[in-house]
């Protein structure tokens, strides 16, 4: 019986393990697409961001209406790039990951440039991204930010 028990907790720790391997692996994967998602919005590259999403991919934008699917969300992000020039750094504050969904809170902060009055400001911003793993990868589905008060 002591071989039994023994044996039940070997098997019972070598699953938790794995499981939490596979759930600091998919934390990781969704990190590497929120970095990716700040490096494309400093680089002003809207197909990289647009690449980022789901075909039906919204962006919830302050003062904005809602840009829902690839289209939208690509002149969404020309005309941000058209008109501003950002510079941030990017702090991933959480990520909950669960099922094929994924939850991440992050912060930003650095400069913004109106290429109109070459105004330059600093600016903060704080994040939420909503992933869903399509196909084995994962991708934004829902994107909001705002600035705090």
């Amino acid at each position: 019986m002591k071989k039994l028990f023994a044996l039940l907790v070997v098997l019972f720790s070598v699953s938790f393990s794995n499981q939490i391997y596979a759930q600091s692996s998919e934390k990781e994967a969704v990190t590497k697409v929120v970095k990716a998602y700040f490096e494309a919005l400093n680089a002003s590259d809207a197909s990289k961001i647009v690449a980022l999403f789901t075909a039906d991919g919204q962006l919830f934008a302050p003062s904005a209406p809602t840009a829902v699917g690839t289209e939208q969300l690509q002149g969404t992000y020309k005309y941000v790039f058209d008109n501003l020039t950002l510079s941030l750094v990017a702090s991933v504050a959480n990520v909950t990951v669960d099922g094929n969904y994924a939850f991440v809170t992050s912060t930003s902060k650095g400069s913004l440039l109106v290429k109109a009055n070459n105004q330059k400001s600093e600016q903060n911003y704080r994040e939420l991204f909503v992933l869903q793993k399509v196909k084995g990868s994962w991708k934004i589905v829902r994107y909001m930010y705002n600035q705090p008060a």
